[in-house]
């Protein structure tokens, strides 16, 4: 597919500056621009690469003013990284459908398959399940009996979706990713660890995407529920009876204990970990590796550290704590000081 400058300044509401004849078919990063690729300068770190890039043509914010002479043709834009997201989602939407299904998936006679499906090879499809139309569900996935899954839903190879579990409508769940195995449920005895039964579901809402190797397990009893327009990222772990609220996104190796309510639009960054039966408000934003231990209620809170506390409060431990070695250093000095200072009074009193 073949694009004129032009034609994407319209398709984004963007303004032409230099050739609108200029021609692409292929993105690039900025500084790996090459003939007929269209980049895109959001940050002024990369200014730089603006001057150099080979790139046919470049989305760059409204207020970008060039301090030197540039052979691309730019498209200025209110929000060039907002463009760009734009025009891929454009071009992803314009390649077109796989649909059919392979003669060597294996499908239930009693499973109902939707019209416009893609069935890779040795996909199993159990019985009584529910595949809705549109469907691309690629090579080795696993759905187990009567699960559910909603329209225009793409599932890639080795992921799973255990018995009685429900994904929604135009989702993604990426290559390994487990929906709906057993939580971790063990009872103490004198004999060992007696498994408890895990016979809940796990609930998927519509357009959530989950990334490779990450699991959701299903609940004890009731559902395990992530709401609609979740977005979590590689190898995280949300386990049984967890609610994650609308919009809520999650960076690699993230893990949440059971029984954990996620408010809506909150951002948790890698390897954040939240203990069992905490209550997460709307909107907390968890930096990377912060621990959080308790519920926090406060919509909006910014937190990071282990256990997690206040985000600048926690920036400004780091510097003290950075600095410990010579405080600790000055500490010893004013002791030998004071120690001094009493022998000497010692000496006078006496």
């Amino acid at each position: 597919m073949e694009f004129t400058a032009q034609m994407i300044a319209g398709l984004i509401g963007g303004t032409v500056v230099g050739d609108p004849e200029a021609k692409v078919n292929n993105f690039a990063k900025i500084e790996e621009g090459k003939p007929g690729c269209i980049s895109f300068l959001a940050n002024d770190k990369y200014e730089q690469y603006i001057y150099q890039t080979e790139s046919s043509v470049v989305l760059v914010n409204e207020n970008f003013e060039p301090k030197q002479e540039i052979k691309a043709t730019l498209i200025k834009v209110p929000n060039a990284r907002e463009a760009v997201a734009k025009l891929l989602q454009i071009y992803e939407s314009m390649k077109p459908k796989r649909e059919g299904i392979s003669d060597l998936a294996f499908i239930d006679p009693s499973a109902k398959i939707g019209e416009k499906c893609y069935i890779g090879p040795f996909v199993a499809i159990a019985e009584g399940v529910e595949i809705g139309e549109g469907c691309v569900l690629h090579p080795h996935v696993t759905i187990g009996r009567n699960a559910k899954v909603g329209a225009d839903t793409e599932i890639y190879s080795n992921a799973v979706i255990y018995h009685d579990c429900q994904v929604g409508n135009r989702c993604v769940l990426h290559a390994g990713c487990v929906i709906g195995a057993d939580g971790f449920g063990f009872e103490p005895t004198e004999e060992g660890y007696k498994k408890i039964p895990q016979i809940g579901i796990a609930i998927i809402e519509d357009d959530v995407e989950i990334g490779a190797n990450t699991c959701v397990d299903r609940a004890v009893m009731g559902a395990t529920v992530v709401h609609s327009g979740v977005k979590i990222d590689n190898l995280v772990q949300i386990a049984h009876n967890d609610e994650i609220g609308s919009h809520t996104v999650m960076s690699a190796q993230v893990g949440i204990a059971g029984s954990t309510k996620v408010g809506e639009w909150c951002m948790f960054g890698g390897q954040v970990g939240i203990a069992g039966h905490a209550t997460i408000a709307n909107r907390v934003m968890a930096g990377a590796q912060a621990g959080i231990p308790n519920s926090i209620r406060k919509e909006g809170a910014a937190v990071q550290g282990t256990p997690a506390i206040d985000a600048r409060n926690f920036w400004k431990s780091s510097a003290i704590v950075k600095n410990l070695p010579d405080v600790w250093a000055d500490i010893n000095q004013m002791k030998k000081e004071i120690k001094m200072l009493k022998e000497q009074l010692d000496k006078v009193e006496n």
